[in-house]
């Protein structure tokens, strides 16, 4: 049982962080994880109060002004947390699972229409679906469980018991949280799927199919790099086609599993479906051959429950107002960090963003924005915000090696899985979407454009096969304008050197033009 003079300690370090000034105290869930030793993951930024009577960020902390200091008591932080820290889930299990149900109980008796009572009554009973000794709610007003301020809502359910607004994005069984930034709200302000929808009439419905097309393939093929493998031409082609049917089926189990089948061909080594056994991502120790985790996966009995939670999850935010991308995020990032699959779960996780874009209707019917190719290019940062989930996790994941070099994890895990901040990668895939929408898909309908040109322009100028036309723009093409010697003396020695000089002349006006277009998107917006 922890100590209750704990909330009032003037510590110098917590969790390994050193605290930016002296006599300082730890505010909200940073001062009950101290308090009740809560055995969790820190949240992204953690508070503390300032003797000097000033607020600032300085790396993991947010420091808040003593006017702003909460009562030394469970109530008084979890307000705080509220008010400026908005809601952690995993946090909040944790420490109702700790802390003596009769001190939530007397939390409720003693305010009971009071906002953050109910929403503490709410979110204990939610959470551990263990009823307080509590009457229904008769008054009050309806409370909002997450503010919408601090945090993106899901749609409204009524808990008229508590008489609180349940407005979670997920459900007990996955439920992700995202909260709001200056660069999501950047995000949202732009408006990206009204302008995809506003301006995407403007290009012809053939380039718009061949940019398409070119797209999809370029996907696939990016998905397949990023897992470190470069699959046959009709093996990605035959991934592009599913990447284009994203959104035509709804998701469940039976869908999922079907996709699995598609991305692994070659079954001779890989154990189809549901895990019935550890899994993790890293690699084995060269000297023993034991495991090297960078993410160790849920437990596979945990596996239905969390892939029925997502799928839960995911029909409410499809059938909602709630934000696509975020959507998105929730559901595909989701389903990689439970990692359901012996493998296959990186490019049904990228698969699982265009189902939803798709679903939602962010993407244009027929298009797929090329996200995994934006991901290889930004892979870096594609890996720190995976590991800005499974780093801070792997302290609390207790596990050992099993004879074969797989993992097996021995404690209860699921809440791990099911509650997390998806901010991070929120805010990543929404650039790579953005990348997609304003510089991508304007640059391929714009190559397009200008490969239509000298098409157009060798026909009038000679009779050429259509093959031998589409292999003499490909050697241009490489050679910026040029051709190279191999097929001046080879494929085209029949040109002149004064045809050849035309053909580069053309081809290096035409295609400047598209170079010098300051704003490649401008042929779209």
């Amino acid at each position: 049982m922890p100590k209750n003079n704990r909330f009032e300690e003037n510590i110098t370090v917590f969790r390994k962080y050193t605290l930016p000034e002296t006599g300082m105290k730890l505010a909200g869930y940073s001062a009950l994880i101290h308090h009740y030793d809560l055995e969790v993951p820190l949240p992204e930024s953690i508070s503390a109060i300032s003797e000097k009577h000033r607020s600032y960020k300085e790396g993991k902390w947010q420091v808040f002004k003593t006017v702003q200091e909460p009562d030394l008591t469970l109530l008084g932080h979890l307000i705080f947390a509220f008010r400026y820290e908005g809601v952690d889930l995993l946090i909040l299990k944790k420490l109702f699972k700790t802390v003596d149900k009769n001190e939530v109980e007397a939390i409720v008796k003693d305010q009971p229409t009071g906002k953050n009572s109910r929403r503490i009554w709410f979110f204990y009973e939610w959470l551990t679906d263990d009823k307080l000794d509590v009457e229904d709610a008769q008054s009050g007003n309806y409370v909002e469980a997450l503010d919408p301020n601090l945090q993106y809502p899901g749609p409204k359910q009524r808990s008229q018991r508590h008489r609180v607004w349940n407005n979670l994005p997920g459900n007990r069984d996955f439920c992700p949280l995202i909260c709001r930034t200056e660069e999501l709200e950047r995000f949202s302000a732009n408006e990206l799927e009204k302008k995809v929808k506003d301006t995407i009439g403007k290009v012809h419905p053939d380039l718009l199919s061949r940019a398409a097309a070119f797209l999809l393939l370029k996907d696939s093929k990016a998905s397949y790099a990023i897992e470190g493998e470069t699959p046959p031409e009709n093996r990605a082609e035959r991934w592009g086609v599913t990447i284009g049917q994203a959104g035509q089926k709804k998701l469940n189990q039976d869908e999922l599993l079907r996709l699995q089948e598609i991305v692994i061909e070659d079954r001779r080594f890989v154990k189809m479906g549901w895990r019935k056994e550890g899994g993790f991502v890293g690699v084995h120790n060269r000297v023993d051959g034991k495991p090297v985790p960078d993410h160790i996966s849920a437990r596979w009995q945990d596996i239905p429950q969390l892939i029925e939670g997502l799928i839960k999850a995911n029909k409410s935010l499809i059938d909602s107002e709630y934000d696509p991308v975020l959507a998105a995020t929730h559901i595909a990032f989701g389903f990689v960090f439970i990692h359901p699959y012996s493998d296959g779960n990186g490019r049904v996780h990228r698969y699982i963003i265009h189902h939803v874009l798709a679903r939602k209707g962010f993407s244009p019917k027929g298009l797929i924005f090329p996200v995994s190719a934006i991901i290889l290019d930004r892979i870096d940062d594609y890996r720190k915000v995976l590991e800005s989930y499974s780093k801070p996790r792997l302290d609390f994941i207790d596990w050992k090696a099993t004879p074969d070099g797989n993992v097996e994890v021995l404690n209860d895990t699921i809440d791990l899985y099911r509650y997390f901040d998806a901010t991070q990668q929120a805010e990543f895939l929404y650039e790579c979407v953005e990348e997609t929408v304003l510089k991508t898909l304007p640059e391929e309908v714009q190559y397009l454009e200008c490969h239509d040109k000298i098409r157009k322009f060798i026909q009038e100028n000679f009779d050429m096969p259509d093959k031998d036309m589409e292999n003499l723009i490909g050697f241009l093409r490489q050679g910026d304008g040029k051709l190279s010697n191999r097929a001046r003396n080879k494929e085209f020695k029949a040109l002149t050197k004064n045809e050849v000089a035309m053909l580069e002349t053309k081809y290096q006006e035409i295609f400047s033009e598209k170079n010098e277009t300051d704003n490649p998107q401008s042929i779209l917006f």
